[in-house]
């Protein structure tokens, strides 16, 4: 797969130089932010330094530069506008390499595997909706176990509630379904945008079930069992026990990644069942030509599937919203499979951002995509619209209410 370097390698700036550089520790913290540059530093008596991201558009030669004799050492990219990048750093020292995150940066993103530093490039700030605001009343969470004969195991579920649930018989609430529920919650603020979209009136109340898997690589390959769960088990358990609102254009599915191939492939299976489809990153091998091969064993199943989907290509949904990084290799797939759903004659909108693999891209575009899927389910009400945040001037903030990336 050939991509355009979306971000290349440029001259440092000869004004920053060590001396600068150490004022600049305490007067504006790094990486250093200008219209159409970004520059990493590093300051220690070591071997080398290289920058460590996963992803496409970035120069192949990401070792930083070192300073004369002095212990500072800097990269720079032209990251576009509003790039919000993590990354990590690989050191060498008396000849051993270790990968630590970035020591001068206190932006950070945590995800299942560990945490990695945040560079919040020139126009990026983290969007209203994934921000605490104290005016929006939380909803709360329930924890369910819900036995699955499809899957021959108890399946743990978290359901979110907005904060005016109410059990009486004349308020009955539309679904989400989000797999890798608990990570979505954890490290996609879920929760906290759900909240404010709420209040914002840009998303009517709904109920959330935040479902997590056993072995996702599996059971979100397009495995008959985990969508006879959603279609079967699940969506009736809860309409069972929640008041809900009837049929598929009162429920949306949706995922990241491999969670977003089970979304699509569940949708395929039981096109009655969902009306809105939420696919973020979608892992979607073989959907489009001159993209990254995945020959791992992992990824047959979904290969079957996205082969058998592209044969025969069909409208299981009336909205879809497809979201993906342009830094994320998946980005040609999923370029390449939105005229497919398009073609069908279902209702799609995506949206790029420009951000990699993770889970603070997923958050991020949360605002975006459920305010188009449930346009059309609101209720009566004033809706707010967030304004438009301003990039700071300031040190980065290291307020409890804004930790990570």
């Amino acid at each position: 797969m050939t991509e355009a370097v979306l971000a290349p390698r440029l001259d440092l700036d000869p004004a920053l130089t060590p001396l600068v550089l150490d004022r600049l520790v305490f007067d504006r913290g790094f990486p250093l932010l200008a219209e159409g540059v970004t520059t990493f530093a590093y300051r220690g008596d070591v071997e080398s330094v290289r920058l460590v991201h996963f992803g496409i558009g970035l120069a192949e030669d990401l070792h930083f530069e070192r300073l004369g004799d002095s212990t500072w050492w800097l990269l720079a990219l032209g990251l576009p506008e509003g790039t919000r990048l993590e990354y990590q750093l690989e050191i060498c020292e008396n000849g051993n390499h270790r990968v630590i995150e970035d020591p001068l940066n206190p932006y950070e993103a945590r995800n299942p595997f560990g945490q990695n530093s945040v560079c919040r490039s020139h126009g990026y700030e983290v969007p209203p909706w994934a921000l605490h605001d104290a005016t929006a009343e939380p909803g709360s969470h329930r924890s369910l176990t819900i036995p699955s004969a499809a899957l021959g195991r108890a399946v743990p579920v978290t359901v979110y509630l907005p904060a005016s649930f109410t059990t009486e018989p004349e308020h009955r609430y539309p679904l989400m379904v989000l797999h890798d529920g608990t990570d979505y919650l954890h490290y996609a603020a879920a929760s906290t945008v759900v909240d404010n979209l709420i209040h914002r009136g840009l998303v009517p109340e709904l109920v959330v079930a935040f479902c997590d898997p056993h072995d996702r690589l599996v059971e979100y390959a397009d495995d008959e069992r985990h969508a006879r769960f959603v279609a079967e088990e699940l969506v009736p358990y809860l309409e069972a026990h929640v008041p809900l609102l009837d049929g598929r254009d009162a429920r949306c599915l949706g995922g990241a990644s491999f969670g977003a191939v089970a979304a699509l492939s569940t949708a395929v299976r039981y096109p009655d069942t969902f009306g809105r489809l939420m696919l973020q990153s979608g892992s979607f091998a073989g959907a489009g030509v001159g993209c990254l091969e995945r020959t791992d064993e992992i990824w047959a199943p979904v290969h079957d599937f996205v082969k058998r989907y592209l044969a025969d290509p069909i409208a299981v949904a009336d909205r879809v919203f497809m979201s993906c990084g342009v830094f994320e290799p998946l980005i040609c797939e999923n370029r390449a499979l939105r005229p497919v759903l398009k073609d069908t004659g279902m209702q799609v909108v995506t949206g790029e951002a420009r951000d990699g693999h993770t889970w603070g891209c997923w958050r991020d575009m949360l605002g975006v995509a459920l305010p188009w899927l449930f346009a059309d389910t609101f209720r009566p009400r004033e809706v707010r619209l967030f304004e438009r945040p301003q990039p700071s001037a300031t040190l980065p903030s290291t307020n409890p209410g804004d930790p990570h990336g």
